[in-house]
């Protein structure tokens, strides 16, 4: 029997495949890394996308990362990887045509609770100290059992440890209960409960529903580790990942997309096609990091019987979409009453009310874009100068609710006018930015799936509601990180435990998976 190519073939170049791909190039596997794109990172990723500006194509600040230890266990410092810490790591301005003190959340939490005092009252304080102190652990929690694959007994002892004062039934309730619920547990001020809403509204669920409440206490790990931005854009996460894998021996090859996955023997027949023309190579175990429902197409491709494909594709749910987003070079950062540069070193959260988030996402459920755009403004150049020329500013303009399929129009036809809407709602509350605009790309929820393989416009790739979370992740079959069928295969990305943004747990799980996988057939070459 002839000896496979390569121990690992990986699919796709995301931040997950890359993690995994690193961490077995580590271990001296033969790894190769499959990207059907130029620019290898996708959602992660960096581009010169106007004269001198480093425009990130996905994510900008790296909220979960920096909590895994992933970093540290890879030693990507070594390969370049530095962060600046986002502190503040979020800011409210002044509300239009008010005269309110912004609240400015900073790592140290005394000065967060004087901003909040200064602006929202005492009260609001001092129940801000007992969110942070109550829910700090449970976000732990939360990250712990985000760290290894979701069986019921690791989740278990994440979620309800043994020793503590909170009740089993007191926790999961906890765990359950809408973000909404948990604000107004705690809180009074309105304009204090939309901030920490948005904030949390970053996965992509809507406040209200059950299951959202750890998403809104996640806030209280930013006073440990905050936000990260890493310098040079987020593609440098990217670089330093590829850096890595090569410096164990491993390659990554872009513009070759892999076009099918077939089981052969005890191994893989990987299909990809390059600028040489369309070959096939062996592996003996496939890492698949791109969208599920890509894996699955693959897989379909490569004689994986359909009806069962067919069935998990009608009930995995991306979803009618997140977000879009404007890139934009400007002359100056946005001027908010109250806020220097540098207070604008994490997310500015523009919203009073959470009846603003509510109606935008309303709108998204009818299949219409918002009445009136809820926007999430990040100016990461005053924190990192090299993004953009000397004396110009790099902006991003993330704004929920947008759906992928629209009631009227398409995407097209509507993309620069509804870009036009999110600068002047940016402009309520920061008069004059427009006026400072030079450059200006726009992502709709087409362009995403487009441009970065995100199906559906969904940067979650699948919905994070709770159905879709932990053992639910994408679905209970596929939960694991295995296709049932399949062996040697394993799942990585946003579609698995434990989800979208930029965390990496799930590239590191499935290079777990693979690790033992290969000491299998070592075992039975033997």
């Amino acid at each position: 029997m002839s000896t496979p190519e390569l121990d690992v073939a990986v699919v796709g170049s995301g931040h997950n495949a890359l993690i995994g791909a690193a961490y077995l190039a580590a271990r001296g596997r033969r790894i190769s890394v499959f990207e059907a794109d130029t620019v290898p990172g996708g959602a992660v990723s960096t581009v010169e996308r106007f004269p001198g500006y480093r425009v990130d194509r996905g994510s900008s600040a790296h909220l979960m990362f920096r909590h895994t230890g992933i970093a540290e266990e890879l030693a990507l410092a070594d390969h370049g990887l530095r962060y600046l810490d986002c502190d503040p790591w979020a800011f409210v301005p002044t509300p239009p045509g008010t005269s309110l003190p912004p609240i400015v959340f900073r790592v140290d939490l005394d000065a967060t609770a004087e901003s909040i005092a200064a602006a929202c009252g005492a009260r609001e304080a001092a129940a801000y100290r007992r969110f942070v102190a109550d829910w700090a652990p449970r976000a732990r929690a939360t990250m712990t059992a985000f760290g290894a694959g979701p069986t019921a007994a690791r989740l278990g002892r994440a979620f309800w440890p043994t020793k503590g004062s909170d009740s089993v039934a007191g926790l999961s309730r906890s765990y359950l209960a809408s973000g909404d619920a948990l604000l107004d547990e705690y809180f009074d001020d309105e304009r204090l409960k939309a901030a920490l809403a948005w904030f949390g509204a970053q996965s992509g669920p809507a406040m209200s529903e059950p299951g959202t409440a750890p998403m809104v206490g996640f806030a209280a790990l930013m006073h440990t580790v905050p936000p990260g931005r890493a310098v040079g854009g987020s593609g440098a996460l990217t670089s330093a990942l590829i850096s890595r894998i090569e410096s164990g021996g491993g390659t990554v090859e872009l513009g070759t997309p892999v076009t099918a996955l077939r089981r052969a023997g005890r191994g893989w027949r990987v299909t990809v096609t390059g600028p040489d023309g369309t070959r096939t190579v062996s592996a003996r175990t496939v890492l698949a990091g791109c969208h599920v429902l890509t894996t699955l197409d693959l897989l379909g491709r490569g004689g994986y019987p359909g009806e069962r494909i067919d069935r998990w594709r009608r009930r995995i749910q991306v979803g009618p979409g997140v977000g879009m987003v404007v890139r934009l070079g400007t002359t100056a950062p946005p001027e908010f009453d109250g806020l220097t540069l540098a207070d604008q070193s994490g997310l500015g959260l523009l919203t009073a009310d959470r009846g603003h988030l509510a109606r935008a996402r309303g709108d998204m459920l009818a299949a219409d874009p918002p009445r009136r755009p809820a926007v999430l403004a990040m100016t990461f150049s005053g924190l990192d100068p090299s993004i953009a020329p000397a004396g110009r500013h790099n902006t991003t303009l993330w704004a929920q609710w947008y759906p992928y399929t629209l009631t009227r129009d398409d995407w097209p036809a509507i993309a620069e006018a509804e870009a036009d809407r999110i600068v002047a709602e940016t402009q309520r509350w920061a008069p004059g930015f427009a006026d400072t605009i030079e450059h200006r790309y726009v992502q709709t929820p087409a362009n995403l799936e487009s441009e970065l393989g995100l199906i559906g416009g969904n940067v979650m790739h699948v919905e994070m509601a709770l159905h879709n979370m932990l053992l639910f992740r994408p679905l209970p079959e596929l939960a694991g990180g295995r296709v049932p069928g399949a062996p040697g295969l394993a799942l990585a990305g946003a579609s698995m435990h434990p989800g979208g943004g930029v965390n990496g747990s799930s590239g590191r799980i499935a290079a777990r998976l693979l690790a033992r996988d290969l000491r299998g057939l070592a075992r039975w070459r033997s």
